[in-house]
């Protein structure tokens, strides 16, 4: 049985969480139909461009993404912090941007005065629209209703065009955002439609890598802030160059006719987090098979569990095998 989106997000533990959309149809989401001869490739930018333009609207960041032919990896962030800073107007503005809003909230940006009753229920209004902006569930409907109606449309029919939930992995500490975004950015490669993360088209990857020319960071992604440390500013906890320089040397080691080990580099960024040579690959490669719900090492299960009344601690053997 599938378990609560609400039973599956605790904040309080951490703020980044892996994604998973599948397509129900035989059709392609993406790629090139086989059976038809139909190609379907323009429907990534589809996906990446509104992907990015929701990025900007909700209190969430995109930490990495991929678009697959028939599913899609997001790795986010939930800034609820940002959310409950943005004034009312603010918070109404983003919203209407999305949806159409109510009476109330149009009369409001129009300066008309509202009568008692009326300001209890704008109030509440804003406080709904407050959790939605910084809400996993509301950015993925947004994304997959946008796509699915798109694709109907130009498929000529209707129906479910994803499956009816998206799957989400609570990724607890640095070792397991590490090793998600990684995976999430070489799926290209694993999958064989790229040989090299800079020509892994519709990747986060490839994002970072073009700005990365310029010794800039893309504006529409998540930072990369540094190493871990008491005072920092919000943003990956790791240095883009390292990340960058681990996934190329991954992609490497990967792709078809490869050999299938990381030779004795020294790669500082995985002995930060503690991951040896041979787990990073197999993390890098089977990441969602291996795991099928939060992902963290042992000592991160407990207050995630504790928070979500949950008494079973699904992957725990796999987390102390791959991560301890």
């Amino acid at each position: 049985m599938a378990i609560a989106r609400k039973r599956q997000i605790s904040l309080a533990d951490t703020k980044y969480y892996h994604c998973i959309s599948r397509c129900v149809r035989r059709a392609f989401l993406c790629g090139e139909d086989l059976f038809t001869g139909r190609s379907y490739e323009h429907r990534r930018g589809w996906v990446e461009d509104k992907l990015l333009a929701l990025a900007k609207l909700f209190c969430i960041d995109v930490c990495a993404y991929a678009v697959m032919s028939n599913h899609t990896h997001i790795v986010l962030y939930v800034d609820d912090k940002k959310a409950n800073r943005l004034n009312d107007k603010a918070i109404i503005l983003r919203w209407h941007k999305l949806c159409k809003g109510t009476v109330l909230t149009h009369k409001y940006l129009l300066g008309e005065k509202l009568s008692e009753s009326e300001c209890v229920f704008l109030r509440e209004t804003v406080k709904e629209y407050r959790g939605r902006l910084s809400s996993i569930s509301w950015f993925m409907r947004m994304l997959n209703e946008d796509i699915a109606r798109r694709a109907n449309k130009e498929d000529k029919c209707t129906g479910r065009f994803w499956e009816g939930r998206f799957k989400s992995q609570a990724l607890l500490d640095e070792a397991a955002l590490l090793a998600c975004m990684a995976y999430v950015d070489l799926n290209p490669i694993r999958a064989q439609v790229a040989t090299t993360p800079e020509n892994s088209k519709h990747t986060s990857v490839k994002q970072r890598l073009e700005t990365a020319k310029s010794g800039k960071q893309p504006n529409k992604l998540m930072r990369f802030s540094g190493s871990k440390r008491q005072y920092m500013t919000k943003g990956l906890p790791f240095e883009l160059k390292s990340y960058l320089e681990l996934v190329e040397f991954t992609g490497r080691c990967i792709q078809v006719g490869k050999a299938g080990y990381i030779e004795k580099t020294q790669l500082p960024l995985l002995e930060r987090v503690h991951i040896s040579f041979e787990n990073w690959l197999k993390l890098t490669t089977q990441f969602t098979r291996v795991f099928h719900g939060a992902v963290g090492r042992p000592a991160s299960h407990g207050s995630y569990c504790e928070h979500l009344q949950r008494k079973r601690r699904t992957n725990m053997s796999n987390c102390e095998k791959l991560l301890a």
